[in-house]
């Protein structure tokens, strides 16, 4: 199914989502609006590497962001293969993997509908919520 959010398009499996697609979009607008930090939804993670990455970041809160590097350390994995996950996420916004940057704080890529732009995005949308302000976010995409 996709999902607007943030004049994006994000495609979600809601396969994995024990939840109706309408409780997912409804949940999906309070987080847009700010009226919601944390996804209240039953996702299934498939076994392996991608599952081990996905229960990784659902665990990163809002407002906060976490390395490829990190969580292949806590992983014992490589930053690669934590990278490769996380563009495989089939639950992209509900799993948080836009919260994982690089070692140096660039984004450097998302898979859902317009790229690093629409990642940025959510970034800044969860900043304030934390009274953080992510610095070191390139300007340039």
């Amino acid at each position: 199914m996709n999902v607007s959010i943030l004049q994006s398009t994000v495609e979600i499996d809601e396969s994995l989502v024990e939840e109706s697609p309408v409780e997912i979009r409804t949940q999906v607008r309070e987080y847009e609006r700010g009226d919601r930090q944390a996804f209240d939804l039953e996702i299934t993670t498939p076994d392996g590497l991608l599952g081990d990455v996905m229960d990784a970041m659902s665990e990163i809160p809002s407002g906060e962001t976490r390395s490829y590097g990190d969580l292949a350390v806590d992983l014992e994995t490589s930053p690669i293969a934590v990278g490769q996950a996380c563009g495989r996420n089939p639950v992209p916004v509900i799993v948080p993997c836009h919260r994982v940057v690089g070692s140096d704080g660039s984004l450097n890529g998302y898979s859902a509908a317009d790229g690093v732009e629409t990642k940025r995005r959510l970034l800044e949308l969860e900043a304030p919520q934390q009274n953080t302000v992510q610095t070191r976010l390139p300007t340039d995409t």
